[in-house]
Parts: structure tokens; C-alpha cells; sequence
């Protein structure tokens, strides 16, 4: 996959630029990780992998991945050697810790009420998160080649992030907007997979969520515990969540007598299938 994603950056770039990928040179004698070790071995070049610990990890500020070695066979449990970013959940505290996330428009920007650079805030939740187990991802996931491989990955921070984000989310979003939003998040992440980041659509798509990240303010509790991460408490200035209205209090927004035409008209084409697959079965009889 990253060679794909590495030739389309270049292409959208500068299409004028040729692509020298060793890998692909029939030349080239190393096709293994096994290989690559050895040559590294063989000429003093310094790397974490060993012939026993053989994974092919590659790690940033969001996350780090595990692939190859004993992980290739998908009945193997992980072993607990493989986790070098965040805790195992044997191993997390017993005791839960919680955080509270500021958000203003849809970017996280503090916590626990201390403004923090994008940067700061990131690397104070990946600690926390790493400390009780968040972030543990195992999947078997489909290349853009056409090969299936299976992954290991610690996303500590970024899992934080992502459902403190979704719980304000359903607080300020409205029902079609969030529904929209869901689905073009699977759409959206498979440009991003396929390499297509500089793509008119990605930046469509950007342009939509900005739109719906206006109103997405307001602070998110979570507790963190032993590889879970909780809601805890959500507060927003716009949020559409009205308690009255929710627990079915006497208010003038809400009428029970209206749900009856509603629900009529809203099921009248299950009711007419209904009718019609009854009047078919009565005719075979």
C-alpha cells in the first residue's frame, strides 16, 4: 500500500518526476524481512528487528503497527512482547483515570482546562491511554493490491481523541447531518488508504466536514480503564439535546397524540406490502 500512496503524492505533485523504486528493480536481491536483516547484520546497520523479534513496525506521533513474524498467521494471539507503545490490559492500573477534552470547532484544543498545542495535547493523551491499554487495534485488512494482511496496532491518543470527538458529536449534530457525515467517513478513509490524499474529492469531502464542525464545541469527559474508554459527561453551548423533551415532559414541542399520524403515514408502505403479500397468500390457498 505505501508504495502506492508514496507514486500518487509524487504523481499529483510534480507528474514531470521519475520514480525510482529499488524494491521493484529486478536487481534488487532482498525480498524478505529475513533478507533485510541479514544485510543489515552484515553491514553494521543498526535497526530494532532480529531474527527472533521480526516485525515490521513503522510508528509515528499517531500510532505504531506490527506485521510480520508469528502475526502472519491470523490464529496467533498477539504476544505481550509485541505491544512497545501502550500497556497490556493485564498489565493497565486497576484503578480508572478520567479526562475531560475541550473541543472548539471540531479540533481538540485542551485538557482537563489547560489549552494545549496540537502537538502537547496528542502526546499527553498517548501516555495516558498507553498507561491503561487504549488504543489496541487487531485486524485483518484488505490492500488496495489485493492481498488481505493482518496488523496489529497502538493508537493510544488517537483513539481518545476520536471517541471524545463522536460523543460531542451526537450531542450538537442533527440526525440527517451525522448519518451523512458516518457514511462519508468510510468514503473518506478509503482516499486517504488508496493514496489519494491530493484528490479533488478529498478535498470536497474537507470542505463538507469543515461545515459540520461550526457548532462542534463544548468539553468531553471520558474515563479510561483497562482498554476501555467510557463517556463520562458531555457539556456543549449548542447542543440540540433538550432533557425536558427527551423524558417525554409536559412541553409544547411535543405533542404524544401527533405520533399517531406520523407513524400512519411513516409505515403506510410496509402496511400496503403487507396487505398485498397477505391477499398473495390467501390466492395460493
Amino acid at each position: 500500500n505505501d508504495q502506492v500512496r508514496f507514486e500518487l503524492t509524487y504523481m499529483a505533485l510534480d507528474p514531470s518526476l521519475g520514480i525510482i523504486a529499488p524494491w521493484k528493480d529486478p536487481r534488487w536481491t532482498l525480498h524478505s524481512r529475513e533478507d533485510c536483516i541479514a544485510y543489515a547484520e552484515k553491514h553494521g546497520i543498526p535497526i530494532s528487528q532480529s531474527k527472533k523479534r521480526i516485525y515490521s513496525e513503522d510508528r509515528n506521533i499517531w500510532h505504531i503497527s506490527h506485521e510480520g513474524g508469528d502475526l502472519e498467521d491470523p490464529k496467533n494471539e498477539p504476544p505481550d512482547g509485541v505491544y512497545t507503545l501502550s500497556s497490556t490490559i493485564e498489565r493497565a492500573p486497576d484503578a480508572a483515570e478520567y479526562v475531560t477534552i475541550g473541543f472548539e470547532r471540531g479540533t481538540p484544543v485542551a485538557i482537563d482546562g489547560k489549552k494545549l498545542s496540537p502537538v502537547a495535547l496528542l502526546e499527553r493523551l498517548n501516555a495516558m491511554g498507553a498507561a491503561h491499554g487504549v488504543g489496541h487495534a487487531d485486524m485483518v485488512e484488505n490492500r488496495l493490491v489485493g492481498i488481505k494482511s493482518r496488523g496489529v496496532y497502538e493508537t493510544p491518543g488517537g483513539s481518545i481523541l476520536y471517541a471524545a470527538h463522536r460523543e460531542l458529536e451526537h450531542l450538537v449534530l442533527d440526525r440527517d447531518t451525522l448519518h451523512c457525515k458516518q457514511a462519508l467517513a468510510l468514503r473518506y478513509a478509503e482516499l486517504v488508504y488508496d493514496g489519494k490524499w491530493f484528490s479533488p474529492l478529498r478535498e470536497a469531502l474537507d470542505a463538507f466536514v469543515a461545515a459540520t464542525q461550526e457548532d462542534v464545541t463544548g468539553e468531553v469527559r471520558l474515563k479510561l480503564y483497562k482498554g476501555n474508554i467510557c463517556p463520562a459527561g458531555v457539556t456543549a453551548p449548542k447542543s440540540l439535546y433538550l432533557e425536558d423533551l427527551a423524558s417525554f415532559a409536559d412541553t409544547d414541542l411535543y405533542d404524544q397524540k401527533d405520533a399517531a399520524g406520523f407513524i400512519r403515514c411513516f409505515g403506510l408502505p410496509l402496511k400496503v406490502r403487507g396487505l398485498v403479500e397477505r391477499a398473495k397468500g390467501r390466492g395460493k390457498q
